[in-house]
Order: C-alpha cells, then structure tokens, then sequence
C-alpha cells in the first residue's frame, strides 16, 4: 500500500478553551482607546447581560461578544457583553449605557 502524504498544519493552535481574542476599536466616543474582544459561543453563555450598544438583554445560550480595554489589567468588572451586532455597529452609534 503506498504512502499517504501528511498535510501540515499552516494554522497556529487554538489557545487553551478554544477561545481567541482580538484587538479592536472602541465605540464611539472611545474610539481612540484598544479593546480586546473574545466570542462567546451560545453553549458557553450561561448567565443574562445586557448589551451597552442596545440595552438590551443578552440571555443564555445567545451567542455574543465580550470586550474590556487592553491597556487595563481590570476584572471582570470591566468586561462588557455585547451583541455581535451591537458591537460591530459601534462605529456608527454611541453606547446606550454609559460604563461606570
């Protein structure tokens, strides 16, 4: 039987959890600062938010995004949950709810 060829993997691996982040801008009005961004997957939401680019709620087993600044080493209490749609329109609107 001839041998197969292995493919190699061009792709570097998934961090642990199988969760990336990225680096965007923030909304209007904090443009000018950098957030990280990290999916969230409908199975791994468990809990209700709400999305400061609607104010409205973000309910369990709905797939979102969670962004916090990337130049803070802050918590949890600055990570926002955000609809994908809500936050790929920040560009375009301001936030509904102002952060504390």
């Amino acid at each position: 039987m001839p041998r197969r060829n292995q493919r190699h993997r061009t792709e570097r691996p998934a961090p642990a959890g199988g969760r990336e982040s990225r680096i965007d801008s923030g909304p209007a009005g904090y443009d000018d600062e950098r957030y990280l961004v990290r999916p969230v997957p409908g199975s791994r939401a468990t809990k209700t938010y709400r999305c400061p680019g609607c104010d409205h709620e973000i309910r369990p087993g709905v797939p979102h995004l969670v962004a916090w600044p990337a130049d803070e080493l802050g918590g949890a209490e600055e990570r926002r949950h955000w609809h994908t749609g809500c936050w790929n329109g920040r560009g375009s609107r301001g936030i509904t709810r102002r952060w504390s």
